[in-house]
């Protein structure tokens, strides 16, 4: 499963040595490090001195401290904010076991900006109960990154760069002669200059990366933002170009079966294809037979290669509004690896058969030959099911559509019968016009036809790890673990204030969560348990180590099904066509160096999901920006310290009402029943309050909305005072786009 190394490995940046530093626990020492990156000899006394460079700057440790504890004051780390909007930090030189305890820092002064990810802060802790600290900012400390992102302006002549990440703050001076020709307006990137202690720091403008007179720039702030790799080496790109068709010598042929492509109408590349008929075996009665077909992407991309190298990368293709960051050159991505109707193509077939309830009784895997025999869409896959089939669909309806349902009906059985989590967590979808600008905000529609590939997409990736399994080959999971012992706590304690009781001293399991998903199902608070039942779970990740997967309530689990867009996918490829020896294209021998794998496949999976969102937020901020002072229906989805987080009704878009412009009075923080409670009026302020609010601000660059709620809301002495329309919870827009991402 290895991915080989090249002969000239690159020398890895400060910040990539850290994260993987911090994924190995803070264990990783120099000869660790250097495996992991493929260094040599030569570039060994290098990495001693950025080592020495880390611990010098507090960025790591010197010695093993008490494993478990962290001392009352230490150097930490900012990493973001959690779904309630509480900044979390971590400790930058832990040597305990297992992941650092989380650091919830407390509120800046008044006056002092909250720090942001990436900010280094000297602070004060405090334990704070199950695991967790407290802490309190004594001072900033110096991390300008090494480059900035902003827009470039001219003011009063002079250039200036104001920045629009998540990384700088304040504005930067360009010389006239280190502007790099840029025009008032345009998104840049620029290296920051050394010096300067007092006043504004100096820049130097090294790429003009758009003009700020449309909506392109936005997903470009994005992406620029969380590092998302853009371009691919000129090796790549040449070899992308070389491919052609792949022979069938070899491979199986399933050109005459019908398999078809199922996938959303703005879709540009497809990986999975899909079939079924009712199994003829006589002892299977209600039973079926199904094909899974996948592209064969690694008989293009080889261990080491440059397409390899890319792909590893960047771990993932990301997804934006507007465009694709590919994993792999369209000319793979969109060309030879696309499974597009009428043309062969190669492909790794899993064969699968599934009794009346939906349970997997044998499968077995082939490299294969397939033509496509339909492209269809979510909505023409669910009109045809409803009785509508367009002219494109009619001759599929007793060959491919009616087996393809009948077949999913079983599986559905079979995910009812394990009790999977089952979240209705709505997501936005931000629809363009042909000038790039928002036409509207919508809630992406879930079918029987969505369900349908994702219940077979599923029986393939269990198939394919149970393979793997078998054949002793290592498999890069997905695994999802159950929820912590904290999070179950503070769980219980806010469902007891709904009077939903959720046992303890019980081995937990999703269908705990969905017997109280359904008691609310309906109800005014049903939007609200789910998203706090989300927020109790465990975040899923790639591991060589089998822990099995909580959500989807199974013992073993793989991603096989995508390897266009997710490098995972393409490491299970291998290893399968490795194990069942199926030609070229194999993993090379495992080494220790694999373990790091699974980390840097989850952690650039976080930074598409983060970019993603990023994307989504500003989208949606350009979209309200010329309706400042309109009013808004709206939910409470987060309360904090700071304020409350809110979701609107009619764009789903998530914006901050500041504590302070709420009703004069010192509120309390109730964090274990998401509360904020005035002191002196007993006005209180719950997670799942139907709001009404005005949009004070809409900032395009950050993807920041800042919301006052109107006069005479909150529950005063139990009774619950409204402004708003006072819609049932049920009811309503889309809320973030966060789910357990299976």
């Amino acid at each position: 499963m290895s991915k080989a190394k090249s002969k000239t490995a690159p020398f890895p940046s400060r910040q990539q040595v850290l994260e993987f530093i911090r994924e190995c626990g803070g264990a990783a020492g120099k000869r660790e490090i250097s495996r992991a990156f493929g260094l040599d000899g030569k570039q060994g006394t290098r990495l001693t001195k950025l080592l020495r460079e880390l611990r010098d700057e507090g960025l790591i440790g010197r010695r093993r401290g008490k494993a478990g504890k962290l001392p009352s004051v230490t150097v930490v780390e900012v990493t973001g904010t959690d779904k309630d909007g509480e900044v979390l930090a971590r400790p930058l030189a832990w040597r305990g076991e297992g992941d650092p305890p989380v650091i919830y820092m407390a509120p800046e002064r008044r006056g002092r900006s909250a720090p942001g990810a990436g900010d280094r802060l000297l602070a004060r802790l405090t334990p704070a109960g199950g695991g967790t600290y407290q802490g309190r900012t004594m001072r900033r400390l110096p991390t300008a990154p090494a480059v900035v992102l902003g827009l470039y302006q001219l003011v009063g002549g002079e250039g200036r760069i104001r920045p629009v990440g998540s990384r700088a703050r304040g504005e930067f001076i360009v010389a006239a002669d280190e502007s790099d020709g840029a025009e008032n307006g345009d998104l840049v990137r620029a290296d920051i200059l050394p010096g300067r202690r007092l006043g504004l720091k100096k820049a130097r403008v090294t790429e003009r990366l758009a003009s700020n007179d449309g909506p392109r720039s936005l997903s470009l702030i994005a992406i620029h933002d969380h590092d998302i790799p853009t371009e691919f080496s000129k090796d790549a790109l040449a070899q992308a170009a070389a491919a052609g068709p792949a022979p069938l010598d070899g491979r199986d042929d399933l050109r005459a079966i019908p398999l078809v492509t199922i996938d959303g109408a703005d879709a540009r590349d497809f990986d999975d294809a899909i079939w079924a008929e009712p199994d003829d075996d006589p002892r299977n009665l209600g039973g079926w037979r199904l094909i899974v077909a996948i592209a064969d992407v690694a008989w293009y991309a080889r261990p080491g290669d440059p397409l390899d190298e890319a792909a590893y990368q960047r771990g993932n293709s990301v997804y934006f509004p507007d465009r694709v960051v590919p994993m792999l050159p369209e000319a793979l991505s969109n060309g030879w690896c696309s499974l597009n109707p009428g043309e062969d193509r190669p492909c790794l077939a899993a064969h699968m058969w599934i009794d009346a309830r939906g349970v997997l009784l044998r499968h077995r895997f082939q490299r294969a030959l397939m033509r496509s025999a339909g492209r269809l869409t979510y909505t023409q896959a669910q009109a045809a099911r409803d009785g509508a089939p367009d002219d494109a669909v009619k001759p599929l309806m007793a060959s491919v559509i009616a087996p393809l349902h009948g077949a999913y009906a079983a599986l559905a059985k079979g995910r009812k019968g394990r009790g999977v989590l089952e979240l209705d967590m709505p997501e936005r979808r931000v629809v363009l016009g042909e000038d790039g600008n928002v036409v509207r905000m919508e809630t992406r529609s879930r079918l029987d036809s969505h369900r349908l590939i994702e219940e077979f997409m599923i029986a393939a990736n269990v198939a394919a790890a149970e393979t793997l399994e078998r054949l002793k080959q290592p498999c890069m999971y997905r695994i999802h673990d159950a929820p912590a012992a904290e999070k179950m706590e503070a769980l219980r304690q806010f469902l007891d204030g709904l009077g939903l009781g959720l046992a303890k001293g019980q081995v937990t399991k999703p269908e705990h969560f969905n017997r109280i998903l359904a008691k609310v199902r309906g109800g005014p608070n049903e939007r609200m348990v789910n998203e706090i039942v989300l927020r109790s779970q465990a975040q899923a990740e790639y591991s060589l180590a089998n822990i099995g997967h909580f959500g989807l309530a199974l013992g073993r689990y793989c991603h096989f099904t995508s390897p266009i867009r997710r490098y995972a996918d393409l490491l299970v490829h291998r290893a399968l066509i490795g194990g069942l020896k199926l030609g070229q294209g194999g993993p090379e021998p495992v080494t220790g160096d694999d373990a790091g794998m699974g980390a840097h496949l989850s952690q650039t999976e976080r930074r598409a999901v983060a970019a993603e969102r990023g994307a989504v937020d500003r989208f949606t901020a350009a979209f309200l920006a010329d309706r400042v002072g309109a009013r808004f229906a709206a939910r409470v989805n987060g309360v904090t310290r700071f304020g409350l987080f809110v979701t609107l009704d009619e764009v789903g878009g998530d914006g901050l009402v500041p504590l302070g412009t709420l009703p004069d009075d010192h509120y309390v923080h109730d964090a274990g029943r998401h509360v904020l409670r005035g002191r002196r009026t007993k006005r209180e302020y719950r997670l799942g309050d139907e709001v009404e609010v005005v949009l004070a601000e809409a900032e395009p660059l950050t993807g920041g909305l800042i919301l006052h709620l109107l006069s005479g809301q909150g529950e005063v002495g139990g009774k619950r005072r409204r402004a708003g329309t006072g819609r049932a919870a049920a009811k309503g827009g889309a809320s973030r786009r966060r789910k357990i991402r299976r």
